[in-house]
């Protein structure tokens, strides 16, 4: 075999099924295996979109996600996905092709190894592990450990870069697998203190993160919420991992999030935190708020420790899987409480007031609107209610992501994806691709902006090439709509204008092969309307007409920027 074909086998022994990619000549080795191989290749449209393609796969399926490039260009073009990929700690694997060794430092065309600065040192700085195959012995035994890695601990992504005569060379067959083994222990003095804090406190709450997501832990986050009676609210990311109409929901905190959520944690009284899976970020915290802060005790609990105390100061903080950690606290819970096995304090009661109070009100403001132009929380409450229930959601970065945290609700875990950890424009555009490849049962929606989807809507010409049903839901507005509204409410000028003439995506999504329709009122979107689209499984744009002068809920941002950089 050559060295080429041993990594891809190597891919296949893990059950790689999706590499997303664009070729070129570096890369030829690879092209060679791959025509050989069981593995499907998704061609994009840019390098971006395919590494975007390869995390949107691997958050769904909770699988490695697999994008290559040739050289030079061809793997730069990679690094802001796969830098969105390191912040949300998403497991892909970055293949990128190389010249020749022999032409190290002549100038090859496309290469990219001076001394100083290669791109193998560029993903250093956004993977966990970047490295260059430079002895073809070497392939099979390096390829197991960066997918090794990509999938143990903390996830993310990792890069191997193949110089061309490395992978051209042949090698003796292997076949042996790597064990992913997680790290499965964790401070159980550290449960026993937090286990004590609970049932003694008097108004909790749990924090609820992205790590939580990763971990697939919704099972074990509901049973201690309604065996403890503790309200709830996530982050951003980790948005519906907690059933958000579950009477202990308080939905989102923080940036876009629900006033719910707001009173309860920051204007309460809480006495004792339960935060997993979460850095405590600016977006979740709006901007490291002290008020967050509990009276008595924050618990914190995540796989890597760097996290844990890092914003706030964690009383307990205890280091582990939060699947595994919340096992093992719900069992010490029960052992503490004896026969009583769960606590009621009415708390329920008190959230639905709140949610009563906030969200009915906020409701009210959708329907009574007079005007006839489309406004962006309807267009989501008609997502909503006339979407199944298993649909599947991706945003983009700016204003939609903003009505989407706020107005859309999700009651399936694991149903809304948003890269909150690095906000890259462009990637619900092509990571909803990826998405719908790790789960065709389920319908994929992108909710995106006019802005992101100019950045990387050729990728709906990838989806019209292999048959991938996504539905593109633009909001057109004529403008980068966070930008200029951010301003507006800052009182800022419009030094590098946010605005520009409308584009008729339509003609654009016809252009490339799809089907495009165009909404202009509330009312065009309805049940049949969405039924027949998911099941015609044509890839599909509809390019939704907004109000632009509908302010987005952004103005805790605001304030936070004026408070931080004033």
């Amino acid at each position: 075999m050559t060295a080429a074909e041993l990594i891809v086998k190597c891919l296949e022994n893990h059950g790689g099924e999706y590499i997303f990619g664009i070729p070129g000549g570096a890369s030829e080795p690879l092209n060679n295996a791959l025509y050989k191989s069981k593995i499907k290749v998704i061609v994009a449209k840019h390098e971006e979109g395919a590494a975007f393609m390869a995390d949107g796969y691997a958050r769904v399926s909770s699988r490695l996600g697999v994008c290559c490039t040739t050289a030079g260009p061809g793997s730069t073009n990679l690094t802001t996905g796969i830098a969105s990929s390191y912040a949300d700690s998403v497991p892909v694997l970055a293949l990128t092709g190389q010249v020749a060794t022999s032409m190290f430092g002549k100038g090859a065309i496309q290469e990219f190894t001076n001394e100083s600065v290669s791109i193998v040192n560029m993903f250093r700085r956004i993977t966990k592990y970047s490295d260059m195959i430079i002895n073809e012995k070497k392939a099979y035994e390096m390829t197991l450990r960066a997918i090794r890695i990509a999938l143990t601990g903390r996830t993310g992504p990792v890069h191997l870069n193949l110089p061309i005569d490395i992978m051209n060379r042949n090698v003796s067959e292997e076949d042996r697998k790597v064990c992913i083994g997680q790290a499965m222990v964790f401070d159980r003095e550290g449960v026993k203190k937090a286990a004590h804090l609970l049932i003694n406190a008097k108004r909790p709450v749990i924090i609820a993160g992205w790590g939580l997501v990763l971990s697939k832990a919704d099972k074990e986050l509901r049973e201690i919420a309604e065996m403890m009676d503790m309200p709830v609210a996530t982050s951003q990311k980790g948005k519906g991992i907690f059933n958000e109409s579950h009477p202990l929901s308080l939905g989102v905190l923080g940036f876009a999030g629900s006033p719910v959520a707001k009173k309860y944690v920051l204007e309460s009284d809480v006495d004792v935190m339960l935060a997993v899976g979460t850095s405590f970020n600016e977006f979740v915290t709006l901007g490291w708020d002290k008020r967050l802060l509990p009276r008595d005790a924050l618990i914190q609990i995540d796989i890597d420790t760097d996290e844990i105390g890092k914003n706030y100061y964690a009383d307990v903080g205890i280091v582990g899987d939060a699947r595994v950690v919340l096992r093992e606290l719900i069992y010490e819970l029960r052992r503490q409480m004896g026969r009583k096995g769960t606590v009621r304090k009415d708390r329920q009661n008190e959230v639905g007031k709140l949610k009563k109070k906030f969200v009915l009100a906020d409701k009210g403001k959708i329907t009574k609107s007079k005007r006839t132009i489309y406004k962006p929380q309807r267009l989501i409450k008609d997502l909503v209610d006339y979407l199944p229930s298993d649909a599947l959601y991706f945003t983009d970065i700016g204003n939609n992501m903003a009505w989407a945290i706020r107005c859309l609700d999700i009651s399936k875990p694991y149903s809304f994806y948003v890269p909150l950890g690095f906000a890259s424009m462009g990637f619900g555009v092509a990571a909803s691709i990826g998405a719908k490849l790790a789960a065709p049962e389920r319908p994929v929606i992108a909710i995106v902006g006019d802005g992101g989807f100019l950045m990387n809507g050729m990728e709906v010409a990838t989806a019209v090439n292999y048959n991938i049903p996504v539905i593109w839901v633009i909001m057109n507005n004529s403008m980068l709509g966070m930008v200029y509204h951010g301003r507006k409410l800052a009182s800022l000028p419009e030094g590098i204008p946010s605005r520009y003439k409308q584009v008729d995506f339509v003609k654009i999504a016809e252009g490339l092969g799809a089907r495009g329709i165009r909404i202009t009122k509330h009312g065009e979107i309805s049940k049949k309307f969405m039924d027949d689209i998911i099941s015609s499984g044509i890839p599909t744009v509809l390019d939704v007409i907004i109000d632009p002068e509908e302010v987005p809920p952004i103005k805790s941002r605001i304030e936070t920027l004026e408070r931080l950089y004033n």
